[in-house]
């Protein structure tokens, strides 16, 4: 992984959600192009925007820097709706996740 995992994590996050990133940058307190600088590769964000920036897209660091998992947002709230099924459902989806792969 180098840095500029995180410059694409953030703009393909961004894009995800439909978000520009003049709207991104305003949300989390900074200037209209602060967004613009780290998807351009010119800075990094500081580990406390880091944070701030999972948090908006209400996913963990750990499923942020998860570089093999395209959509961490979608994954996140599968997990989260799966947490309160039955066993018996969670193995269907298992199943169904496993016949979608081949």
């Amino acid at each position: 992984m180098d840095e500029n995992f995180i410059c694409k994590r953030i703009a393909k996050l961004r894009t995800q959600e439909d978000i520009s990133a003049r709207e991104l940058s305003i949300t989390l307190g900074q200037s209209e192009g602060y967004i613009n600088t780290i998807e351009n590769g010119k800075s990094l964000p500081s580990l406390s925007m880091l944070l701030n920036i999972c948090e908006y897209f209400q996913i963990t660091p750990q499923e942020f820097f998860c570089e093999d998992v395209e959509y961490p947002k979608l994954l996140h709230d599968l997990i989260s709706e799966c947490k309160s099924l039955k066993s018996e459902y969670i193995e269907s989806m298992l199943t169904l996740a496993k016949g979608l792969k081949e």
